[in-house]
C-alpha cells in the first residue's frame, strides 16, 4: 500500500492509500490524519487497504504524505564516497541532526531560496517512517517498527551549516525537507538496502548511487537511535545522501531559481521539487 495526505476537490485536507492508481479516502473511513492510520493495528490497516478505492489520483493534489511527522532525524555523512567529496571526517557512530518539521512540504511545491544563505543544495535521500514506536529496540527486530518508506530531500544551506557545529537550522528553513510523493509500506520494498537513488536537475544526473553503499543500515540506524530515544509512531529517519551534491563540486553547484529537483528512488518513484527565490 502507499500512503499519501492529498487534497481533494473540495478542498479537504485528507489521508489516503493509493491502490492500482485509484485513492481509499481514509478520512472517510474515520482517520483523521496519516498518523492516525499509522498508529492502527496492522489487521486494521489491512482491513482498509482491501476496501474498493473510489477517488482518482489525477484529480487531487498531493501534500507531503505526513505533513507533521513527529521528529525528523538526519542521517550525515553515511556514505563514504559523500563524506570523501566534502571532506567530513566519519565518527565511530552516526551522525545525528533534527529537522524541524515546519520544513515539510510535498511533491511538486517549491522550494524557496531564502535571502539569509547563499549556498543552498540539494541531497537526495531515502527516508524511513516508524510505524511503531519503541525503546531499546534491538537492530534484530528493525522490521517490526517500520511502516515503510519515502523520499526526502535534505536541502541544505551549506553557509548556515558550516557556521557552527549544529545543523539543525541549516536544514530546517520553510520549504527544507521536501518529502514523498507517498509511504510505500514495507512489504512493497523486499530490501531497502538494494535500491538505487539519483538527483537530475536539467537532465544532467547529479547524484546517482545505490542504499547498498549506506555505511550505516536502517536497522543500526534504528538501535542507535531507540537506545537514547523512544522512537514515536510517524517519526522519520533521513538516511542519508550519496555523493555528487553541490559543495563536494569543483566548482561547487549551488540551487538556483527555476531550476527543478527530480529525485528517483526504486520501489518509491520519483520527487520533483521546482526551485524559487524568496
Amino acid at each position: 500500500m502507499k500512503l499519501i495526505t492529498f487534497v481533494d476537490e473540495a478542498k479537504r485536507t485528507r489521508p489516503g492509500l493509493v491502490i492500482s492508481g485509484e485513492i481509499i479516502d481514509l478520512g472517510a473511513e474515520g482517520f483523521k490524519d496519516a498518523l492516525a492510520f499509522l498508529a492502527a493495528p496492522h489487521s486494521v490497516q489491512a482491513d482498509v487497504a482491501r476496501k474498493g478505492a473510489t477517488i482518482a489520483l489525477d484529480k487531487v493534489k498531493l501534500l507531503a504524505p505526513i505533513p507533521n511527522p513527529p521528529r525528523i532525524f538526519g542521517i550525515g555523512v553515511n556514505y563514504a564516497d559523500h563524506a570523501a567529496e566534502t571532506g567530513t571526517r566519519m565518527r565511530d557512530v552516526p551522525t545525528v541532526f533534527m529537522v524541524l518539521s515546519s520544513a515539510v512540504v510535498g511533491p511538486g511545491a517549491n522550494v524557496v531560496l531564502p535571502r539569509a544563505s547563499w549556498q543552498v543544495d540539494y541531497e537526495a535521500e531515502l527516508a524511513v517512517v516508524i510505524g511503531k514506536g519503541g525503546h531499546k529496540i534491538p537492530a534484530s527486530q528493525w522490521e517490526e517498527h517500520v511502516f515503510g518508506y519515502t523520499i526526502m530531500n535534505d536541502v541544505s544551506a551549506r553557509d548556515v551549516q558550516r557556521a557552527t557545529s549544529q545543523w539543525t537550522l541549516a536544514k530546517s528553513f520553510p520549504t527544507f525537507a521536501p518529502m514523498g510523493p507517498w509511504v510505500v509500506s514495507k512489504d512493497e520494498i523486499a530490501n531497502p538496502h538494494t535500491l538505487n537513488i539519483s538527483l537530475t536537475i536539467g537532465g544532467e544526473k547529479l547524484q546517482d548511487s545505490n542504499t547498498s553503499h549506506l555505511i550505516y543500515k536502517i536497522p543500526e540506524l534504528i538501535e542507535y537511535l531507540s537506545k537514547i530515544v523512544p522512537l514515536q509512531t510517524g517519526d522519520v529517519i533521513s538516511t542519508g545522501t550519496p555523493a555528487g551534491v553541490g559543495l563536494g563540486r569543483t566548482p561547487q553547484r549551488w540551487l538556483k531559481p527555476g531550476e527543478e529537483m527530480i529525485i528517483e528512488i526504486d520501489g518509491i518513484g520519483e520527487l520533483r521539487n521546482p526551485i524559487v527565490a524568496e
